[in-house]
Formats: structure tokens, sequence, C-alpha cells
């Protein structure tokens, strides 16, 4: 099973790396009209969930400036950042390097359960590390989906 969701979770990500080949650091910050954010901030935010998914669960630490959550995390949105983000490029070579970092630290603690049950927004509860990297599939699917959409309209 986990070198099936380690497949899963690199071909998830190798589509949403497509998806910005051709985006610039100008035109990951525009908002489109009838979005809340960005590219920019949809990358960083499936980076900030993969890392929480990957490592903040299992004590392990995650690597993200500590900045990241003000920018990317649940609730936020571009018109309300003090501090320059990441560039798209610096984003880029982050999410390219993240899913070999999951596989090989978290790979061993799938079955693990967690301290706590995580709860989403929506009410679904995830008990260990391998439900938690499962969803973050789906997850990364929907901000995919929303950034193929701003490109349509950009």
């Amino acid at each position: 099973m986990a070198d099936f969701l380690f497949k899963q979770l690199a071909f998830a990500r190798s589509q949403t790396l497509k998806e910005i080949e051709e985006i610039d650091e100008e035109a990951s910050l525009i908002v489109p009209k009838g979005f809340n954010n960005n590219i920019k901030w949809n990358l960083g935010h499936i980076y900030l969930v993969q890392e929480r998914f990957g490592f903040y669960f299992t004590g392990d630490g995650m690597k993200m400036p500590d900045a990241f959550n003000g920018w990317f995390g649940r609730g936020t949105k571009p018109a309300d950042w003090q501090e320059e983000p990441p560039k798209i490029d610096e984003l880029r070579k982050m999410l390219e390097q993240q899913p070999e970092r999951i596989e090989q630290q978290a790979g061993p603690k799938l079955p693990y359960p967690l301290a706590e049950p995580f709860t989403t927004s929506k009410g679904l509860s995830m008990n260990s590390v391998e439900e938690l990297l499962t969803y973050s599939l789906f997850h990364e699917g929907l901000h995919s989906e929303t950034i193929k959409s701003m490109k349509r309209v950009l």
C-alpha cells in the first residue's frame, strides 16, 4: 500500500507542477475575478498542508519559513500579506523536493496512530499519517484544479 500511496503523491505533484510550467512571478500574483487567492497562494497552501500531514503530526520538523502559515494557511489571502512570500521559482523547487522527503521520512511512520485524531473543516476525521497523506491527494487535486481554472481566466 505504501508504494502505491507514494506513487500517487508523486503523480499528483507532477500534475500540479505541470500546470505551472509557464507561470511566471507576475502571473502567479494575480487574483482573478471570482477568486479569493492567486496561483502562488494555492501552491504555498498545497506545500503547507503536505508538510503538516507528512511531518508535523509525526513530531518531525517541517521545512519552511516561519511566516509560511501566515501567507498560506487556511483563511489567509494575498491581500493580507505583510511580508513578501517566496518567489514562484522557490515554491516550485520546494514542491518538487517535497514528495521524496515525505516518502523517506514519513514512510516508516504511515501506520502509526496520531496522538489525537485530526478533523478537517468538512468533518472528516483521520487517525494516522497514512490517512492524512491519502486525504492530501484529494486536497492537492482541488487546488490543482483551482490553478487550472485561474489559468483559463488569466
